[in-house]
């Protein structure tokens, strides 16, 4: 029992050693998310009900706090991250495609060229006409 008191007076005084060790800026935006947080409390009667821009406002300035300071978030640390990751993933994600129409498949090719050469008064109309009759799109 002594040992768990030494503890939480050690543990207390560390803690106000590294809260007046912190620069200003540090504690000044802790300060804009607790009333951030205060502002989103205040609109519910329930739960907090975090709209879109609160979850990002809440993430991105989660990032330039320490990490022992998001314990004062109405949310688990765990959740922060995964909106900061959803922030950034939504910034930096896009269609990976290259432009134009996909490749056909080199046996189609060889059939077109086939039916092309053995009738040569057939048009591309008539051609993918009977592409499509031997079930070929």
């Amino acid at each position: 029992m002594l040992w768990s008191f030494a503890y939480v007076v050690v543990r207390g005084l560390l803690s106000l050693v590294v809260l007046f060790g912190r620069s200003s800026g540090s504690n000044e935006l802790e300060i804009l998310v607790l009333r951030h947080e205060l502002a989103v409390l205040r609109r519910q009667s329930v739960r907090p009900k975090l709209t879109r821009a609160d979850r990002a406002f809440l993430a991105a300035l989660s990032r330039s706090l320490p990490h022992p300071a998001w314990a004062s978030f109405v949310v688990r640390p765990d959740t922060l991250l995964r909106w900061h990751r959803r922030l950034v993933a939504r910034r930096w994600t896009y269609a990976h495609r290259p432009p134009g129409r996909p490749a056909l498949d080199p046996s189609v090719v060889a059939l077109i060229v086939r039916l092309a050469r053995e009738n040569p008064r057939w048009g591309y109309r008539r051609i993918v006409g009977e592409l499509n009759g031997l079930g070929v799109d």
